[in-house]
């Protein structure tokens, strides 16, 4: 009896952890070239869910996607790109912003690491806090690299000519 008590302690202990780490922490599959070189399409990540205040410029963070960002080929998921400017910080160059020269509170301004590959804040303009899910704290798994990457050329828009 004391054996079977025991077996159901440790296996709720078990399934309440892995609950509590579900809850700080989620994985996500890059699809697409935005982030590469740092990233390419397959790599699997660990993000830890944290309040928006949390990340800083520099960081690889993890967004819910609206409206604006679904783009001409909308898809599930989220969006994994750098951010590069928080409240208060300059808003950067190619960004549009209809609230002046400084991010407002609130919002955030990400772009991927590939330019010419990448839908992003240039594109779609300041995103906000409560789209944010989380940082990227590791990459878990890396996608087979086969030779020179190869980036399929994605027309410009009207704002990178």
């Amino acid at each position: 009896m004391r054996l079977v008590m025991a077996f159901v302690a440790v296996a709720l202990g078990g399934t309440a952890g892995i609950l509590l780490l579900r809850k700080r922490f989620l994985m996500a599959t890059v699809s697409g070239f935005s982030m590469a070189p740092t990233l390419h399409p397959g790599d699997r990540l660990l993000v830890r869910r944290v309040p928006p205040a949390a990340g800083r410029p520099g960081d690889i963070v993890v967004v819910r996607p609206d409206a604006r960002m679904a783009g001409p080929r909308p898809r599930p998921g989220w969006v994994i790109k750098r951010l590069v400017a928080a409240p208060g910080d300059p808003v950067p160059a190619g960004v549009p912003s209809s609230t002046g020269s400084h991010v407002p509170p609130g919002r955030m301004a990400i772009l991927g690491d590939n330019p010419d590959a990448s839908r992003d804040s240039r594109d779609y303009g300041l995103v906000a806090h409560d789209q944010f899910v989380g940082v990227v704290v590791r990459t878990l798994h890396r996608a087979p690299r086969s030779g020179a990457l190869v980036v399929p050329e994605v027309p410009p828009t009207a704002d990178r000519r």
